[in-house]
């Protein structure tokens, strides 16, 4: 693993625990060469994902951009990371147990926003003027209306 303070290659663990869901296991380590300490988290991975975007282009799936996404529309809002935590590692395994190899990026979206709603629901609506590229204020309306019809 390299050190994210010096980049070498050598490192140590000093811990090992399975996180509080049993979904991944975090290893402290120490950097041998300047002595930095992290943590890093080794989790399952059932299958290679490939996101169809809309554009047509296909890339990889990447959990940690999924968890950045998820974060920029929590910024700021009092949500329990354990919680947030369990909707991307659920999102995750139901990708993973799909069946299907090409997952379109719409279908991540929807599951994030199903997520989201159910955490805190400025989140949601943050994530929905992305995702659904509102452009102007009306746009808000729908989502909203939605929101109050439940």
């Amino acid at each position: 693993m390299r050190c994210p303070y010096c980049s070498s290659t050598d490192s140590q663990v000093k811990d090992s625990r399975p996180t509080d869901d049993n979904t991944a296991i975090r290893r402290r380590r120490i950097c041998n060469d300047c002595g930095g300490r992290f943590t890093t988290f080794e989790r399952v991975q059932l299958r290679e994902l490939t996101i169809a975007k809309k554009s047509g282009k296909r890339a990889p799936f990447d959990r940690d951009k999924l968890e950045r996404s998820v974060q920029t529309a929590l910024r700021k809002r009092d949500a329990d990371p354990e919680r947030v935590e369990r909707m991307i590692s659920g999102i995750v395994r139901q990708l993973e147990s799909s069946g299907e190899g090409d997952i379109p990026s719409s279908e991540i979206g929807r599951l994030v926003m199903e997520g989201l709603k159910q955490i805190d629901e400025v989140a949601y609506v943050r994530f929905a003027s992305v995702y659904q590229d509102f452009k102007e204020a009306k746009d808000f309306e729908g989502i909203l209306r939605d929101m109050d019809g439940e």
